[in-house]
């Protein structure tokens, strides 16, 4: 058994103190370790630079501990147990790791539990204290761990199966608010922080619709319990799944009030959030690489199939929201419209495949720079809408037998229940068992290539019209059309994304072939005159919008601390937002194949 004690030591300094007693440490000097990466999340972080002081002893006497590597220590051999106490400061304001202060204290398991080498697979005792003082005594615990002993604010001792398990539970302290409901009779529970007022009756409806409708696209809940995590800030947005619960971050314009009547875009996008995390449940946190179970967190973990993981992942987040009836389908066909509009905007869909993608994560999707535009592709997007052809291509070829709902349930029946590692290339063996069918030219295709995806010819076929047209302004993503749309002249663009600081205008990203690429105008760039003119961002934007493409305007710009003269022409800005047209007057056969896709699954059976 291995004993953890977690306390916020001193949150106005963002301190989270931690005892670590190990009874029967190794006789050749114990190893300990913390993660560099957390699961979810395909970045490392090197969680140990957090820690600001740490010790060892043993029956009182210090014991020396040496460091290692950048995130591994070895205690001199005792004969007794061994005390290791160390201290994580906690300032990350993120899902992924600790943040504590005066008004809350939240941990994710790989940024403050040390592993313990050789004991990974024994018990793990942890006790969670609040921190000392009057302004805390109000303070509850959310934590997702079972509990041995906690008291009437949930605070005490909790028991994790092995280490991974106690990694796998994020933990929430402060003053929040608490609803709860049931779902297959399993409880769930969603705890929000933060200041807000948001209309609670009509989130936990919403999230019961949502994950009834995952547990019967599954067939089963293999939880006991359930913990949405809600963590409300001005601007922020994340979430991170975990096998029991997830850790959400939301701006709080988002949430619902009392008097929305109307989906607003902002709520619509925090339910995605939840389903997205809670479809998780099942596709990542049991149904998961073969290679992720194989090698630890202490470093990368490389797979070509996060697109499985995660694009599929935001297909059905989506789609179950209409399935369930939360939203409606003109909110459904305006999501999607928004995530074609960001795929078709990045020339990087012609640079870097899915495959590649899912593999270069750690370096490129996670560590994004000015040029990402230009040189990735986002396998949450792309694959997303890869998984919306395979799905409308099953439905097709299979006339209307099999769609990837039954290879989804077949990947859980498979891969999940049985806790069998998908290996490299499963999935796509696993469509071609399912429908019976070759689909190797699609994923070659989908997969491996850089080529567009023929979304439009597949939609057609279930009485839907994909449209690419020039964006109106730069807050243009796309949506849906009552009528089919005319040809209209484009606006003139730069060909540039950027944002006022103050008084300048900062270039952020110069997109491939775009007007300021061709003039030589970089990221980083502050733009200081128009044809010698100072304008804000707005008016800069409408200025260059009705100059002529091809005519010339003189950009004055500092380039770090040097002025810089720039002939810029803009030119008409390309056809790459989304539009849905949705037209009343579909055959038969289309009709059916678009109810069968877009119902829920109840009334689909």
């Amino acid at each position: 058994m291995i004993h953890y004690h977690i306390k916020p030591s001193s949150p106005e300094a963002h301190i989270l103190e931690i005892r670590l007693l190990i009874q029967e440490p190794s006789s050749e000097g114990q190893i300990l370790y913390l993660p560099a990466w957390i699961r979810g999340s395909y970045m490392v972080r090197d969680f140990a630079r957090n820690i600001v002081t740490i010790s060892a002893s043993s029956d009182n006497e210090s014991v020396e501990l040496i460091k290692q590597d950048k995130q591994t220590w070895k205690a001199a051999p005792v004969d007794g147990s061994l005390l290791v106490t160390y201290q994580v400061y906690a300032w990350d304001l993120s899902v992924r790791a600790a943040h504590v202060d005066t008004t809350h204290a939240y941990f994710n398991g790989p940024s403050v539990f040390l592993g313990v080498a050789g004991c990974e697979k024994q018990p793990c005792h942890v006790e969670v204290a609040r921190p000392n003082g009057k302004k805390y005594r109000q303070w509850r615990l959310a934590y997702a761990m079972p509990s041995i002993t906690i008291d009437q604010e949930g605070f005490g001792t909790f028991q994790a199966e092995d280490y991974e398990a106690l990694l796998d539970c994020p933990a929430e302290m402060g003053e929040f608010s608490e609803t709860s409901f049931v779902v297959n009779e399993c409880p769930h529970r969603l705890f929000v922080n933060g200041k807000q007022s948001m209309d609670m009756d009509r989130i936990r409806s919403d999230l019961v619709a949502i994950c009834r409708e995952e547990v019967e696209l599954f067939g089963e809940l293999p939880i006991q319990n359930y913990l949405f995590l809600l963590w409300v800030v001005g601007d922020g947005y994340g979430g991170l799944e975990h096998r029991n619960s997830t850790s959400l971050m939301i701006s709080r314009r988002d949430l619902p009030t009392k008097s929305m009547e109307e989906m607003s875009k902002g709520y619509r996008r925090l339910l995605g959030l939840c389903s997205h995390e809670y479809f998780h449940l099942w596709n990542v946190k049991r149904i998961t690489p073969e290679v992720f179970q194989m090698q630890g967190t202490e470093r990368e973990v490389y797979t070509r199939q996060l697109w499985v993981f995660e694009g599929i992942t935001s297909y059905y987040d989506e789609l179950i929201l209409v399935r369930s009836g939360v939203i409606d389908r003109r909110n459904y066909f305006e999501m999607m419209a928004e995530t074609v509009t960001r795929v078709m905007r990045g020339s990087g869909r012609h640079k870097q495949t899915l495959e590649a993608s899912s593999f270069d994560a750690w370096t490129k999707f996670y560590k994004q720079d000015e040029n990402a535009p230009n040189a990735i592709v986002s396998y949450y997007a792309k694959g997303a809408l890869l998984a919306l052809l395979l799905d409308l291509t099953i439905r097709l070829r299979s006339e209307g037998k099999f769609s990837l709902d039954d290879v989804m349930r077949l990947l859980w029946q498979r891969h999940g229940k049985t806790n069998m590692g998908l290996p490299e290339g499963g999935f796509e063996a696993l469509v071609d068992e399912v429908t019976g069918l070759d689909f190797k030219e699609f994923f070659d295709l989908g997969v491996r290539s850089t080529d567009d995806l023929p979304l439009e010819e597949a939609l057609r076929e279930f009485g839907v019209e994909l449209h690419l047209l020039p964006a109106k302004s730069s807050s243009d993503n796309g949506g849906v059309v009552e009528a089919r749309s005319k040809s209209t002249s484009a606006r003139s663009v730069l060909g540039a994304k950027w944002q006022q600081k103050g008084p300048g205008i900062f270039l952020q990203q110069v997109f491939d072939d775009g007007a300021a690429q061709k003039a030589g105008l970089s990221a980083g760039d502050e733009i200081v005159a128009v044809d010698g003119v100072r304008m804000d961002a707005s008016d800069m934007e409408h200025f260059i919008a009705h100059t002529p493409a091809g005519d010339s305007l003189t950009l004055h710009i500092f380039r770090r601390d040097v002025l810089m003269q720039f002939e810029v022409s803009p030119l008409p800005v390309p056809p790459d937002t989304c539009y849905f047209y949705l037209p009343e007057k579909i055959d038969d056969a289309q009709r059916i194949r678009r109810d069968a896709w877009l119902q829920g699954y109840a009334r689909r059976h």
